[in-house]
């Protein structure tokens, strides 16, 4: 009876494996693509959002304590937005606070226990009445100067935690709640507690892009993959840097540039790559193509990165293409991050833009 039992044991055993193979599709999990969306009602429709994870709706502000969407166009977009849900019913849509310049009060309110919990309430509420999924908080930056002339302080860094704390009380179980970073030492030192948000949290979309800018006195690599000899921002150091803090990998998102940032007055020296410049302008991904005609295409094999320069005009751009798409979202999978993410959705061709190239790489 015992050699019995042990058989009819090792039977059951044997086919209950046979549903947990590791060659099992449904068992392995793809990193997730978001995109951020800060465009308006109608546009949304014209996107193929096939093989998108999230859309963040970019974005709602604080109107006093609370966050508010307290105007018709957000209203209507928000709507929109969240009603793409009915034609890729696996899309999460989230609501995001913030950005660059709009968080412009963030450290005096979020000083206040009282006003991270109305906060968090007022969050909760729209999420609920929107039908969105969650809140992405893009506060630039807790306890390090970001915007000029926006305050901050030390203590933002504890009411971060407190403010992620309170939202996790206030949302419902399932909904998301994430953040974008700075991808800077300064950031990582400084502004988060890592150790108690990322319990908290679903995932940190890492703003792996604006290594170079307006704050830039020579030309570089503004969203590079990886370092090279004169620049060390990259990417990779940065998830690295975020991983030896305790970050688990499966959290941190990549984050990829859907637009060109360009400097002039750069001279014609290495095709105008780490030379003396003064910052231009930037450009979206869509609008670069009215521009493009005089610059020359080139592509550094250190950093995975694609760069141009117009020797006409002595203008240096530096940007993400296809190619460098294809390299993240394949670092994306291979260092087995949560995915990429990518600013944002309105810059991007409605048909084969750099989202295709994102998807094809990481879904298919």
């Amino acid at each position: 009876m015992r050699k019995l039992i042990q058989l009819l044991i090792l039977v059951v055993f044997i086919n209950s494996c046979k549903f947990i193979s590791i060659d099992d599709d449904s068992l392995i999990t793809k990193p997730q693509i978001i995109a951020y969306y800060a465009g308006d009602e109608k546009s949304i429709d014209e996107f193929d959002l096939a093989g998108v994870d999230q859309v963040i709706y970019s974005f709602l502000h604080l109107k006093g304590n609370k966050l508010a969407i307290d105007n018709k166009k957000d209203s209507l977009a928000l709507l929109n937005v969240v009603n793409q849900k009915k034609k890729y019913p696996k899309l999460k849509v989230l609501v995001s606070l913030g950005g660059w310049g709009g968080c412009e009060t963030c450290s005096d309110v979020f000083s206040s226990k009282d006003a991270r919990i109305e906060f968090a309430i007022s969050t909760a509420s729209i999420i609920e009445s929107f039908n969105a999924d969650g809140i992405d908080l893009d506060w630039e930056y807790p306890a390090i100067s970001g915007y000029p002339g926006h305050s901050y302080k030390p203590e933002d860094r504890e009411n971060f935690t407190d403010l992620l704390v309170q939202l996790r009380k206030h949302m419902k179980k399932n909904d998301i709640l994430s953040f974008a970073a700075g991808a800077s030492s300064r950031f990582f030192e400084n502004s988060i507690e890592w150790d108690k948000v990322m319990p908290l949290v679903n995932n940190v979309n890492l703003m792996t892009y604006d290594f170079y800018g307006s704050g830039s006195n020579k030309t570089g690599h503004h969203t590079a993959l990886s370092s090279n000899e004169f620049q060390d921002s990259s990417a990779e150091s940065s998830i690295e840097k975020l991983i030896n803090l305790g970050v688990n990998p499966n959290q941190i998102f990549i984050g990829a540039a859907f637009y060109i940032k360009t400097f002039k007055n750069v001279l014609n020296i290495n095709n105008g790559l780490n030379q003396s410049a003064e910052w231009n302008r930037s450009y979206n991904q869509i609008n670069f193509e009215d521009v493009r005609s005089n610059f020359n295409f080139y592509w550094d094999t250190l950093a995975k990165s694609p760069y141009a320069y117009d020797s006409i005009n002595k203008i240096f751009a530096t940007f993400d293409d296809h190619k460098s798409i294809k390299l993240k979202s394949e670092y994306a999978l291979n260092k087995k991050l949560g995915g990429i993410m990518f600013w944002q959705l309105m810059n991007d061709k409605k048909q084969n833009g750099l989202l295709k190239t994102m998807v094809n790489t990481i879904k298919h």
